[in-house]
C-alpha cells in the first residue's frame, strides 16, 4: 500500500524527535516547537527547482529522498495528531508543506480542517502558487490556516527562471509567484504571509536586499536561508555563500523586517555589496548584542516567540551556525562580530 497523503504525511527529523517518533539530541539543546509536516506521494513532485532534494531530476525513488539534507519520515495523520497531543505544552505551531502535485490542493484543505478541528494550535501552510488560485488560499483560511509561506527562494527574476523554471524544465514563475504573494495578504492579513529566501544563488547582496524590501512593502515578512547544497542535486557543486555575506543580509532583512531601516539608508559599493547600514554605530551595535538578527526568521508560536526555527537546516551542528535555532550567547555574539565585515 502506497503511503500517501492525506492519511499519511512526511514530518521532518526535527519534528519526529520532539514529538517521539525518533531518538537524538539537539545541539545546544535546540528542540523545535513547531511541527513541520510535509505532504507526499509516489509520484513526486513535479518541481525541477536545481537546488531541491525532491526534485524529479534527483536521483533515486521519490519516497526515500531527503528534503533540507535530513530524512522525512512518513507517518498517519492521526498518529502524528495523538503524539502531539502528548507533548501539546511544547508545540507552539505547525506548519504543512505542499509540493507541486495537483493531488495537494484539496488534501491541503482537508489536512488543515483535520488538525484544526483535532488540537488547538496555530496552523502555518507554506504553499505551491504554480497550482494554486485565489479561492484556495480563501479555502485554506477558511479551514484554519491563520499564517502563509511562500518560498520564492530566488533574489532575482532571471536566477529564478534559471534555477526553478524553464532553466531546468520546471513548472515555476516568478510573476506568478509574487501575484500569489499579494493574494496572500490580501486574504490573510498584513504580516501573516511570509517569503522565504535562500542567500547564495549568484545574487549581489544589493540584490537580495532588495527582494527583502519588496517583500516588507507589499505587507509581509522574509525567512532567511543560507544556501547548503543537498547531494545529487543539480547545483550540489555550489558552495555556500561567504559567512560575511550572509551576516550582511541578515543583519539587513532584521532591520528592515522591524521597520527599524529601510534599504534606501544603507550604502552599497560598485559590486553590491553593503557597506553601510546608515546607523550611528553604538545604535546598531546594541541590537548585534542581543543577537535576534541571526536567529532563525519564521512565523510564531502562540507565545509570540519565533516557533519554526528548524534546527541547523542550513548549517551542521557545531560552531558554525548560519541560523540560530537559541538566543545567540554572548560567545556567538563575539564570533558574529568577527564574521559580520569577513
Amino acid at each position: 500500500m502506497s503511503k500517501e497523503s492525506p492519511v499519511y504525511v512526511r514530518t521532518s527529523l526535527a519534528a519526529a524527535m520532539t514529538i517521539g517518533y525518533k531518538n537524538g539530541l539537539f545541539y545546544r539543546n535546540a528542540r523545535s516547537p513547531c511541527v513541520n509536516l510535509l505532504l507526499t506521494y509516489s509520484s513526486g513532485c513535479a518541481g525541477n527547482c536545481g537546488y531541491c532534494g525532491l526534485s524529479m531530476r534527483r536521483p533515486g525513488v521519490y519516497k526515500d529522498k531527503s528534503f533540507i539534507r535530513v530524512e522525512w519520515p512518513s507517518y498517519k495523520l492521526k498518529d502524528i495528531i495523538k503524539k502531539i497531543s502528548q507533548c501539546r505544552d511544547r508545540i507552539q505551531r505547525i506548519c504543512l508543506s505542499m509540493i507541486t502535485n495537483k493531488q495537494a490542493r484539496e488534501d491541503t484543505i482537508e489536512i488543515t480542517r483535520t488538525l484544526k478541528q483535532s488540537i488547538d494550535i496555530p496552523i502555518s501552510l507554506l504553499i505551491s502558487p504554480s497550482i494554486l488560485e485565489k479561492d484556495d488560499l480563501v479555502r485554506f483560511k477558511e479551514n484554519g490556516a491563520e499564517m502563509i509561506g511562500i518560498a520564492v527562494d530566488c533574489a532575482t527574476p532571471s536566477l529564478f527562471e534559471k534555477i526553478r523554471g524553464k532553466g531546468v524544465n520546471g513548472p515555476h514563475k516568478w510573476k506568478r509567484y509574487w501575484e500569489c504573494y499579494q493574494d496572500a495578504i490580501k486574504i490573510f492579513g498584513e504580516r501573516k504571509v511570509g517569503v522565504h529566501l535562500i542567500v547564495g544563488f549568484g545574487e549581489t547582496e544589493r540584490e537580495m536586499i532588495e527582494t527583502i524590501q519588496k517583500a516588507y512593502d507589499m505587507g509581509g515578512s522574509t525567512h532567511l536561508f543560507s544556501f547548503f547544497p543537498e547531494g545529487d542535486s543539480l547545483l550540489s557543486q555550489l558552495h555556500q555563500p561567504p559567512i560575511g555575506q550572509y551576516r550582511r543580509v541578515q543583519l539587513a532583512r532584521f532591520l528592515i523586517d522591524e521597520g527599524i531601516r529601510s534599504i534606501d539608508d544603507f550604502s552599497f559599493d560598485l559590486d553590491g555589496r553593503l557597506i553601510n547600514f546608515g546607523m550611528l554605530q553604538d545604535n546598531l551595535s546594541s541590537i548585534i548584542q542581543k543577537g535576534t538578527p541571526f536567529m532563525t526568521s519564521g512565523c510564531p508560536g502562540r507565545d509570540g516567540k519565533v516557533a519554526c526555527n528548524r534546527p541547523y537546516a542550513n548549517c551542521l551542528p557545531g560552531p558554525k551556525i548560519r541560523n540560530y535555532p537559541f538566543k545567540p550567547e554572548m560567545e556567538d555574539i563575539q564570533r558574529i562580530l568577527g564574521e559580520l565585515w569577513s
